[in-house]
């Protein structure tokens, strides 16, 4: 095949965006991936009339004006906010942590009795410098918060004890002392109100893409934007990175209305799955069935989808010797949460895609 300008590795988000700007600056790239469709974790498809995440929830949501405006041009969003619900014991709190949440547990009903408890909680945790996820939460939420809603989810979602895991993974929960249920404090928020493959579709109108296609099948390029496993680009030779990956459980079942939200997080530890997503309440669809997602956390193996890297102390060191044995090729540009290895909302990952570009383009 003639040399292209850009090969592009991985049809998700990041590879999405960069190729639209290649094609707008009016130059060739290609676009490959492994699986059998565009959109990455993103991709959404229609089923009994319903819009289905496949990959798990996906809530599009920002304050970065470039960031909205060229996602928009794609496809018009429905506001949607989302409000999670936390089952526990078999009863419902609202999320994020918020004086609902607080309210229930605690049978109060004013922030500073909140505050009050929390400080009586968290008083013998003041001084502690955080070394782990555990010790960070005790000391942000107390115990009885952190017991009964973060310890279990946590566990089950990474599959470590919560003493295990680095204690910045818990900084990105919100807190809050107001009713206010929106887990995001982003000015735009929403669904696309065609699904998420729509928008990916039109953004790679006129960009030749081939699926189920392996890096190892296709590598004549002048740059190379790789969207993979960087250990997996070397061949894991300095050691395989860690991650974990999810299954989906998808189940149509003959009702309009099963859990009366989009989203549920079940924090029990003899709960087996970690959220049930109930999809057509995303976008308000009515349909006389309704379909639902059963998220379960699982380790990663090779050949599985690799979805959240695990940022222990020792994979980070191990990344940053990939990212050493990356200079041996300047031509290559890893990209993305797993070529970046750093967790990266939607927003967080087009501001990325849009400034690789300006800066090669």
């Amino acid at each position: 095949m003639p040399k292209v300008d850009y090969l592009i590795v991985g049809a998700g988000l990041f590879g999405s965006v960069f190729a639209y700007q290649v094609k707008k600056a009016g130059k060739t790239c290609l676009m490959i991936d492994q699986r059998d469709h565009i959109g990455g974790n993103c991709y959404t498809e229609k089923i009994s009339g319903i819009d289905v995440h496949k990959y798990g929830a996906h809530i599009f949501h920002t304050d970065n004006e470039e960031v909205w405006r060229f996602i928009t041009q794609f496809g018009s969003f429905k506001p949607f906010i989302n409000s999670p619900i936390a089952i526990v014991n078999g009863m419902s709190y609202n999320l994020p942590f918020n004086m609902n949440l607080f309210a229930k547990v605690f049978g109060v009903t004013r922030p500073d009795e909140v505050s009050f408890i929390f400080d009586k909680e968290r008083s013998k945790y003041a001084t502690l410098v955080p070394s782990n996820l555990e010790e960070q939460a005790l000391q942000m939420v107390g115990t009885t918060i952190y017991e009964k809603f973060i310890k279990g989810y946590t566990e089950k979602q990474w599959g470590k004890k919560c003493t295990e895991l680095p204690p910045n993974i818990i900084t990105r929960l919100p807190l809050r002392m107001t009713y206010d249920n929106n887990y995001f404090n982003d000015k735009y928020q929403g669904i696309p109100e065609k699904g998420y493959t729509s928008l990916f579709e039109k953004m790679l109108e006129g960009i030749e893409v081939r699926l189920n296609t392996k890096f190892a099948d296709v590598k004549e390029a002048k740059q190379i934007i790789y969207t993979g496993m960087i250990d997996e680009f070397f061949y894991y030779k300095l050691g395989e990175l860690e991650y974990r990956s999810l299954k989906f459980i998808e189940v149509e079942k003959q009702t309009e209305n099963y859990q009366g939200n989009a989203v549920m997080n079940y924090p029990d530890k003899d709960i087996g799955y970690i959220r049930s997503i109930e999809h057509k309440h995303f976008l308000g669809t009515q349909t006389p069935t309704t379909i639902l997602s059963y998220e379960f956390s699982v380790d990663y193996r090779r050949g599985m989808i690799p979805f959240y890297p695990v940022q222990t102390e020792y994979n980070q060191k191990l990344y940053q010797h990939y990212v050493e044995l990356a200079k041996s090729c300047p031509n290559v540009h890893f990209s993305g949460r797993l070529g970046s290895f750093k967790y990266y909302d939607m927003d967080d990952t087009i501001e990325n895609a849009l400034k690789l570009a300006k800066k090669l383009l």
